[in-house]
């Protein structure tokens, strides 16, 4: 009786190892297969063209969204990235805007377009004046690094080689302007 009590524990234990590698095996094949999904270069690109110098995640587009409707219906809005932080705050914050009187901006609205600001603009030197001017922006001069920019600078001037300007396509270039890239 013992002895067949001894080979019945002898095969079990000897099939506790094969099941532990079964099941370390198909949590492999699994992480595997997730990992090789998650990295996956053409699953994580849109099909759709980027305009903007940043992809915006799903959580901005409200107020990126917000933001085109307010600026762009009286000039070409402008990316984030271009201005610093501060510009953008100062912009928010205050209803004179380039010598017009606009209506200033109600929550919830404005804090959504002010983290989507936020989040893509970029950080100002402490010693660094708040541009307002495209001109003064070193961002603005650090995007556009081999163009001569026209004197004086208007913001209207960006559509000479963005033709996408007003679909809010920068990274759309003219035919010269990429042929000389």
């Amino acid at each position: 009786m013992s002895n067949i009590i001894k080979r019945r524990n002898h095969r079990q234990l000897n099939r506790k190892p094969f099941g532990l590698l079964l099941v370390v095996f198909a949590w492999c094949l699994a992480m595997g297969w997730l990992l090789s999904f998650a990295t996956n270069v053409q699953g994580a690109t849109p099909t759709s063209e980027i305009g903007t110098v940043d992809v915006v995640p799903s959580q901005y587009q409200l107020g990126q969204e917000l933001y085109l409707e307010n600026c762009s219906s009286c000039h070409i809005a402008l990316p984030p990235e271009i201005f610093p932080t501060q510009t953008w705050k100062n912009l928010l914050e205050d209803s004179q805007h380039y010598g017009s009187q606009l209506k200033p901006l109600v929550d919830p609205p404005r804090i959504l377009i002010w983290r989507y600001l936020a989040t893509f603009s970029r950080p100002q030197l402490q010693e660094e004046q708040t541009p307002y001017r495209l001109n003064n922006s070193r961002y603005f001069k650090a995007l556009h690094p081999k163009v001569k920019l026209p004197r004086p600078l208007e913001i209207n001037s960006c559509a000479s080689c963005h033709p996408g300007v007003n679909e809010y396509n920068f990274r759309r270039l003219t035919p010269e302007w990429e042929n000389s890239n």
